[in-house]
C-alpha cells in the first residue's frame, strides 16, 4: 500500500511540475511579446551594467576631486560629461556608483523579504487554525505601525550604516508578500498532488517548502518585481532625509538631496541623479507590469 501512494505521489508531483514548466514557458513568452515590458527590461538592463561597470571606464573616482573643475557645468571638453559638485567630484562617476548602491540596497531587502514574507505565508496558510490566525494578527499589528518612522526609529537607534539600512528595509517589507503567499497556499494546499504527498506521509513542513513554496514563483516573481522600485524610492527618501547611506558612500537619494540644496547655482546635480531615479523606477515598474499581466492566468 505505502508503495502505492508513493508511486502516485511521485505521478502527481511530475505532473504537477510538467504542467508548472508549460506555464512558465508560456508567460514568458507573453512577456516577451510585451514590448513596453521588454523595452523596459533592455533600459534596465544597461542601468545595471553601467552601474557595475561604468566607473571601471571613467578617468575619475567618485570620491576624488579634480582640482581644475570646481563646480563645473557638463562638458565634453573637460571629460565630466554630467559636471562636477562643489568638491570637485564628477558627477557621472558619482552618479553610476550611487545607482550600485541604491540597486544593492533594494535587491538586498527584497531577498530579505521574499525569504521572511514567503516562509510566514506558507506556514500560516498550510497550517491553518490558531496557528494561522495569530500569525496574521501579528502581520496586522505591524502594518499598523508607521513604516518609514519605524526605519527612521531603528536607524536613530543603532546607527546609520548601510548593513542596517539593508534589515530594517527589508525586516519590514515582507508583510504584503505574507499574506499573498498565504491566499496562494490556501488555495494550493487541497490539491491532488498535496493530498497525495499528505497520503504518502510526507512531513508537513516538507510539503510547504519542497511542493508549495516552488509552485508559488509566479506571484512571488511579480511581486518581488514590484518591490524593488518601492525599495530603491523608500531609500531615496530616507537618504533624502538623511537617515540613509551616509559618506563616503552617496546614492541616487543623497545625490538628489545634495543637487536640490543647490539647485539655483549647480542645476545639474540634481537632474542627472534624478533623470536616472526616474528611469530605474519606471523600467522596474513596467517589467512588474509585464510579469503580473503574463503570469496571470485570468488575462489569458
Amino acid at each position: 500500500m505505502s508503495n502505492a501512494l508513493d508511486s502516485n505521489t511521485e505521478n502527481e508531483l511530475n505532473g504537477e511540475l510538467s504542467t508548472g514548466r508549460s506555464l512558465t514557458e508560456a508567460a514568458l513568452a507573453r512577456f516577451r511579446a510585451n514590448k513596453g515590458a521588454m523595452a523596459a527590461l533592455f533600459i534596465l538592463i544597461f542601468l545595471i551594467l553601467a552601474a557595475f561597470l561604468g566607473p571601471y571606464a571613467l578617468p575619475f573616482n567618485y570620491e576624488d576631486p579634480d582640482w581644475n573643475a570646481f563646480k563645473s557645468p557638463p562638458s565634453i571638453e573637460t571629460g565630466h560629461y554630467f559636471g562636477t559638485d562643489q568638491n570637485g567630484r564628477d558627477l557621472l562617476a558619482r552618479t553610476l556608483y550611487g545607482t550600485r548602491v541604491s540597486l544593492i540596497v533594494a535587491l538586498v531587502a527584497t531577498l530579505v523579504s521574499i525569504f521572511i514574507g514567503v516562509s510566514f505565508g506558507a506556514v500560516a496558510g498550510y497550517f491553518g487554525g490558531r496557528l494561522d490566525q495569530a500569525m496574521m494578527r501579528f502581520v496586522d499589528v505591524m502594518y499598523a505601525l508607521p513604516y518609514i518612522l519605524f526605519v527612521i526609529l531603528l536607524m536613530v537607534v543603532f546607527g546609520r550604516n548601510v548593513y542596517l539600512l539593508f534589515a530594517a528595509i527589508g525586516a519590514l517589507e515582507w508583510l504584503t508578500m505574507a499574506r499573498i503567499v498565504r491566499g496562494q497556499t490556501l488555495s494550493i494546499k487541497h490539491r491532488e498532488f498535496i493530498e497525495a504527498a499528505v497520503a504518502a506521509g510526507v512531513k508537513p513542513i516538507t510539503i510547504v517548502f519542497r511542493h508549495i513554496v516552488p509552485n508559488l514563483v509566479g506571484p512571488v516573481v511579480i511581486y518581488a518585481a514590484l518591490t524593488i522600485p518601492e525599495i530603491i524610492a523608500t531609500e531615496s527618501f530616507l537618504s533624502y532625509l538623511g537617515f540613509g547611506v551616509q559618506e563616503p558612500l552617496t546614492s541616487l537619494g543623497t545625490l538628489i538631496a545634495d543637487g536640490a540644496d543647490v539647485l539655483e547655482v549647480l542645476p545639474w546635480l540634481l537632474w542627472f541623479p534624478a533623470a536616472i531615479l526616474v528611469a530605474l523606477l519606471l523600467s522596474l515598474l513596467f517589467i512588474g507590469d509585464g510579469l503580473r499581466d503574463a503570469f496571470d492566468a485570468r488575462e489569458h
